[in-house]
């Protein structure tokens, strides 16, 4: 066997940890990137972000040299103090003013006024500790009536494990008989007790707390209503399995006759069933709120629309000077090993930054160009769009599209909307051309919007509307569209009025 060396030529991708750090921070929220960034000043002395007072003082020196420039060269200044003024007519004096300073009065009390959106103090300002406190638990909220209410020390056992047994809704989760076994040691408790401590629990706040189901749990709230509550007699005579089904089905002649009312008197009940909480204990179960940080500000400037990144986003990072200066070539010592993996490693971050940056600004600015309809006329203006007409726009592969816009947001004088939601399929038309899904969707919510209350739109009347405007759109599409969006079937839409 003769041994021999071949050279081949080939290529191949290589994932160094430069590129698993590009692809980490592409995929990584606005949120999710702060906390990053954060992490990586904290770790690596090299880094170190830029203060807003750093470019203030720049654009301030900036502008020193400019000025001065003008002196030296002995061009008159354009900037009048005049033009900062607003103008006035001939004639007018300070007293017209007066107004104004009123107006000015007014809209800063209004400004320093506390916020009615947020709990606030004795003092009138807003309660952040309240506001930062971990949220209080419907189970908390039981536990601590049930220790201010006198039970013996045997119901205060079933209390406790009663309370256990109820849900985040305020339901009670499992049945009398699988408490009283849970509890068949030492107590050996009868059913009638466990009963009797449920309905004192049923008396706690909030109302309709401990119910076994959902017409329990209206019974309960009804019944601390004044009685001299209009048709309060009726409600409670719906309040049941049977006919909550009823009225679920929207079958209004068969509670008329149970109920033997008019239909002015079961469209009274049915408000006031209306206006009952189905789920008490949401409104002890209070969640800490999620807040959504925009990555790309859309705005038109002179007729056109543009993107642009979010500069709150992610702060402006350099490399800490001091540092480097002590870096030594041909220094092997631990000291300068250190500092020099923590400089490149930090050229690296801040490489990776830039990138990321870019590629989002890229493709935001492809997504903005080829979606201006929407921004000028909703969401019915909306084009079909796809990652591979993104893709093939800014010349990346499509899983880096996908990676891009997940989890970005964007900006707008319409609201707020992820960059998925500019992706959808497309539904062709009559004449030939396409149809973007999400406008489809828009459009039959606008029909369901517009519909008799009485005589709500079925799938198959929406679908013959939308083919009579030019869109080929079968029923099951209708269907599946309506049901992406939330909204019931037609024959749940269904009012007395």
């Amino acid at each position: 066997m003769k041994q021999s060396l071949d050279l081949k030529f080939g290529q191949h991708l290589t994932i160094t940890p430069q590129l698993q750090q590009a692809i980490r921070l592409l995929q990584l929220s606005s949120v999710e990137l702060q906390q990053e960034i954060q992490e990586v000043l904290e770790t690596n002395p090299l880094l170190e972000e830029i203060e807003r007072e750093d470019d203030a003082a720049e654009v301030k020196a900036a502008s020193d040299a400019d000025a001065t420039d003008s002196r030296d060269n002995g061009e008159a200044s354009t900037f009048d103090e005049a033009e900062m003024l607003p103008a006035t007519e001939s004639g007018e004096d300070m007293d017209s003013n007066e107004g104004a300073d009123d107006d000015w009065a007014k809209n800063f009390e209004s400004m320093t006024a506390p916020m009615s959106s947020g709990s606030t103090s004795d003092d009138g300002f807003p309660d952040f500790d309240a506001r930062n406190s971990p949220p209080q638990t419907l189970h908390d909220h039981l536990l601590w009536q049930m220790h201010m209410t006198p039970f013996s020390e045997d119901d205060r056992q079933i209390a406790l494990a009663l309370i256990d047994a109820i849900n985040e809704g305020g339901y009670l989760s499992c049945k009398l008989e699988e408490i009283q076994q849970s509890l068949d040691s030492p107590l050996h408790p009868e059913i009638d007790e466990i009963e009797a401590v449920l309905h004192q629990i049923q008396n706690f706040d909030p109302i309709g707390v401990g119910a076994r189901d959902l017409a329990e749990c209206l019974r309960l709230q009804m019944k601390m209503l004044p009685p001299d509550t209009a048709n309060l007699a009726a409600a409670l005579q719906m309040a049941t399995p049977q006919n909550l089904a009823l009225l679920a089905n929207r079958d209004y002649t068969q509670l008329r006759r149970i109920l033997k009312i008019s239909s002015d008197e079961l469209q009274q009940v049915v408000q006031l069933i209306q206006s009952l909480n189905p789920r008490p204990g949401n409104s002890v179960t209070s969640s800490q709120a999620s807040y959504i940080v925009p990555d790309i500000i859309v705005k038109k400037i002179r007729g056109v629309w543009r993107a642009e990144l979010n500069q709150g986003v992610s702060p402006r990072l350099r490399i800490n000077q001091q540092y480097e200066k002590m870096i030594q070539r041909g220094d092997s010592s631990a000291d300068n090993r250190y500092l020099q993996d923590q400089l490149q490693q930090a050229r690296w971050f801040i490489k990776s930054l830039n990138s990321r940056n870019e590629t989002l600004l890229k493709v935001a600015r492809t997504i903005v160009d080829r979606q201006r309809a929407f921004f000028d006329h909703g969401a019915e203006a909306m084009k079909p769009l796809v990652l591979h007409d993104v893709a093939e726009t800014v010349s990346m592969h499509e899983s880096t599209i996908s990676r891009v816009t997940t989890n970005k947001y964007m900006l707008s004088p319409r609201g707020i909307f992820e960059l998925k939601y500019f992706f959808s399929s497309h539904v062709t038309t009559v004449d030939g051309g396409t149809c973007s899904a999400t406008a489809i969707r828009s459009i039959i919510k606008k029909l369901v919007e517009s519909e008799s209350p009485t005589r709500p739109i079925s799938d198959s009347k929406i679908a013959e509307i939308l083919t009579e405007q030019g869109i080929n759109v079968a029923r099951r599409t209708v269907a599946k569209y309506r049901e992406f969006m939330n909204i019931p079937p037609s024959n749940q839409r269904r009012s007395l009025v």
